[in-house]
Formats: structure tokens, C-alpha cells, sequence
């Protein structure tokens, strides 16, 4: 594989790690707001930033070439309005009403309409909301990384919602994915979508894994249509390391673009798997 200098948003994550560690020899920088990399980052530019704050990622994003390629790993499963239950300072129905409302203030706001050097900080102090994560984020760091001039970003979303989600968990991820597309056509712009990811050194994952590998199974015998129902829940599972391959692998080749489904993901992996072996 040719030299590739990349920017990984969410570099010290479940996936985000991953594809730094899989990148391999070449020097890819990674945003990450961790102080403490882990040991196996030597080959690792770690840059302190706010996914929330365009300012201080920018010139990560053009200092000193710009890079090939930026990926948002980031995202949230909950928001954070349920510690304000856990702490007694709302009350459980309360909390879950919101948490399931069909909309949340500023979600109305275009991130493509901010000033890039405007915070994405509508919401109150430290409530992170689907708007803002996964969708406003995302939105944010394409814009700034078309303006640097670099041709691909690559945005993790996912294969579908799921009956325990709020439904905007994934309406967010997608309103992110058209909005790229349709506003940055000049971006290569690949949009993942993996069902629920998993790895042995997170052993809670394991179990429910297998259950969604037997939901997969049980999906398929159906013709499909338990995703209507269930979601990501009937979605086959994939290991987080087989992603992160995929994901480095699509930086390599020009015509992967658009939407990367479990499929195609696992194709992508398995080249790279070959590649290696060469």
C-alpha cells in the first residue's frame, strides 16, 4: 500500500484506535482529545482537539501537507440527558421523555451554515445530543476538510436503529450522510454502515454478538424484512478489527464511495486480508 498521511477523529476509541493501529507503517495523524496514547501509538501524531470546536482541529487538516483522507468515528449510543437522572436532578419519566422526543433544541441549525470558526455549542453545558454528535460533528468536519482541500472523508454511521434507540439516533446519522452528499458533491465521501461491532477484548460484546448472529441468520431465512422491526438487532455483527481493515482499505481505492454496507465491508476487509498476505 502506498504512502498515505491520514486524520482519524475519535483516534483512542472502540473503532477509532483500531484503524489507527491498522494503518500500519506509514505516519497517520490522528485527533484525539486523549493525554495518556496507548503504548502501541509510536507511529501515532496525537493532537488534542474539540470535535465540538472547528478552531482547534483546522490545522490539523492542512499542517504541514494536507492529509489524505478524514474519518469521524465519533458518535453516541444515549445522550447525556440520562445522568441528570442518575443524579436526581430529573425525574426518570422526565428524562426518558426527553431522551425520546421526536426533536431537541438547535436541532433545527445547519452546521453548513456556521461560520467555521463557530462552536457547535447551542445545546446546554455538557448535554450531548444526537443533533451534535452525529450529525452536526460530521456535517462540520466535511465541510472544513473540503475547504482544505482534501479529497476523501469517510463518516462511520450505522446499518440501522434499533427498537431500545431513540429513533433519532439514526435519523441524525442519516440526515448526516445526505447532507454531506448533497451539499459536498466534490468530496468523496463514504458513508459506513456496520451493524453492532464487537471484540474479545470487550467480553460484554461477545454475548450479544452471538445473539445478533442467530438474529442475522433468522433474518435472512425471512427475506429480510425482521430489519423493518428489529433494526441493527437482526444486523450481522462484525469485529471491530475486521472495520477498521475495511475502512483503511477504502482510503486506498478511488472508486469506493457512497454507502459501504456489512457486505461490502466484509469485502473490503477481506482484501485487505489478501494484500497483507502478499
Amino acid at each position: 500500500m502506498s504512502k498515505k498521511h491520514i486524520v482519524v477523529a475519535g483516534g483512542t476509541g472502540f473503532l477509532g484506535s483500531r484503524i489507527c493501529n491498522r494503518s500500519g507503517e506509514p505516519h497517520w495523524p490522528s485527533i484525539t482529545s486523549s493525554a495518556t496514547p496507548p503504548p502501541w501509538s509510536t507511529s501515532i501524531t496525537w493532537a488534542k482537539a474539540d470535535i465540538l470546536n472547528p478552531q482547534t482541529y483546522t490545522p490539523y487538516l492542512s499542517s504541514p501537507t494536507p492529509p489524505t483522507a478524514v474519518i469521524h468515528t465519533m458518535g453516541i449510543l444515549l445522550e447525556a440527558d440520562y445522568k441528570s437522572v442518575l443524579t436526581g436532578r430529573e425525574s426518570p419519566f422526565s428524562g426518558l421523555r426527553r431522551a425520546f422526543s421526536a426533536s431537541k433544541p438547535g436541532a433545527s441549525s445547519n452546521p453548513l451554515d456556521r461560520s467555521p470558526s463557530t462552536p457547535l455549542t447551542d445545546e446546554p453545558p455538557h448535554q450531548l445530543t444526537y443533533e451534535l454528535m452525529n450529525r452536526d460533528s460530521a456535517i462540520s468536519l466535511a465541510k472544513a476538510s473540503h475547504a482544505a482541500s482534501i479529497p476523501t472523508f469517510i463518516y462511520i454511521s450505522a446499518a440501522a436503529g434499533a427498537p431500545i434507540l431513540p429513533s433519532r439516533y439514526i435519523t441524525t446519522k442519516r440526515e448526516a450522510e445526505s447532507t454531506i452528499a448533497s451539499s459536498i458533491p466534490q468530496l468523496r465521501s463514504i458513508f459506513f454502515r456496520p451493524a453492532f461491532l464487537y471484540d474479545s477484548s470487550r467480553a460484554f460484546t461477545l454475548p450479544i454478538a452471538l445473539s445478533g448472529r442467530i438474529g442475522s441468520a433468522v433474518n435472512g431465512v425471512v427475506g429480510g424484512w425482521l430489519t423493518n422491526y428489529l433494526g441493527s438487532i437482526v444486523e450481522k455483527p462484525l469485529r471491530a478489527d475486521e472495520v477498521a481493515e475495511a475502512v483503511v482499505e477504502a482510503v486506498e481505492r478511488e472508486e469506493v464511495r457512497g454507502v459501504v454496507g456489512g457486505g461490502e465491508i466484509e469485502g473490503l476487509a477481506n482484501k485487505a486480508w489478501r494484500r497483507g498476505m502478499l
